[in-house]
């Protein structure tokens, strides 16, 4: 059985739907984190949830973060970063990945995330690029830190089925059946047709936009930001790309961003139907930015000055807002 570790903290998916305690999970770090990696993350969290911290507010939210740190963060770190207890927790996760591999069929994956690794081509950036980023926030809001090391041990669980599978040799080909000689073979296509292709796989930056889309759905544009960065760090001539970041920093009133971003869309592809909605709006309020004598002044010295936002600014002109 599981330790008794967690009294109220329950999870019950990913790895510890199988009688087994993420520690990786609990410090969202990789499974192959090494212990350098593991003692910077686990440093930061304690930070976080020390009851000293200006992290938690409330006498309860301070209680609860010291919950999570005694009960879970600790105890991961203690076994993560100990030679021996280190070396035999690797070992059990790797027996773990072999036998998830062989009941593969019964294996149930609850987030978009875990299918999308389940499928990628390119496994290990996609694990490790999901686990930094859920790391970013992991510990924010820590009435939904359960879900979220849950999320991560579904990561894990795919991560280490699929890495069982690659090291596992592949199976010999079917033997074919002898034929004797002057038999006929009237049922036995001389060439056979091709198997069918797998099904396309959507790209690393396609998924990257994806998450960025569902994002910018839900109001969350500077997550998405930071998935529409990335997208353009692997691809920074992809016009869609441009043309939504763009569309996130009109959202955030940042109009001369979203101007650069807009330009960058139409050069790469002059028919995107975003930019050239919203460019020449955006040239237009530009241009009827007040240039006073201060904002002179600066321009002569350099200094570059921020646009400045208000629910009746310029984005709210640019969106049909008429406050005055």
């Amino acid at each position: 059985m599981v330790q008794n570790l967690y009294m109220s903290f329950k999870i019950d998916r990913g790895l510890f739907k199988y009688d087994f305690i993420d520690y990786h999970a609990v410090l969202c770090v990789p499974v192959d984190a090494d212990v350098k990696e593991i003692r910077k993350r686990y440093l930061k969290i304690a930070r976080r949830l020390h009851p000293d911290s200006s992290f938690t507010e409330s006498a309860s939210q301070k209680e609860l973060g010291n919950e999570l740190l005694s009960k879970l963060v600790n105890p991961a770190y203690e076994k993560l970063c100990g030679d021996r207890t280190r070396t035999e927790y690797i070992l059990i996760l790797s027996q773990i990945g072999k036998r998830l591999l062989q009941e593969s069929t019964s294996v149930t994956l609850n987030t978009d995330l875990a299918r999308q690794l389940a499928q990628t081509p390119n496994m290990d950036h996609f694990y490790k690029s999901a686990i930094a980023k859920i790391g970013e926030t992991q510990y924010d809001s820590l009435e939904q830190v359960l879900q979220v090391i849950a999320q991560v041990s579904e990561l894990n669980l795919v991560y280490l089925m699929r890495s069982a599978s690659k090291s596992s040799a592949a199976p010999p080909p079917p033997a074919q059946p002898k034929v004797q000689s002057g038999t006929p073979q009237s049922n036995t296509p001389k060439n056979p047709p091709p198997p069918p292709a797998p099904p396309k796989e959507d790209s690393i930056v396609e998924q990257y936009v994806r998450r960025a889309q569902s994002l910018i759905d839900k109001n969350q544009f500077a997550q998405a930001k930071v998935e529409l960065q990335d997208a353009l760090k692997l691809e920074p001539k992809n016009s869609h790309c441009h043309s939504l970041i763009a569309m996130v920093y009109l959202k955030q009133n940042q109009l001369k961003m979203a101007k650069i971003h807009f330009d960058n869309a139409l050069k790469l592809d002059p028919n995107d139907e975003a930019a050239l909605q919203w460019k020449p709006k955006i040239d237009k309020a530009i241009g009827q930015q007040p240039s006073d004598h201060k904002v002179t002044s600066s321009a002569n010295n350099g200094d570059k000055q921020p646009d400045k936002s208000g629910s009746g600014g310029l984005f709210g002109g640019l969106f049909g807002g008429k406050k005055k």
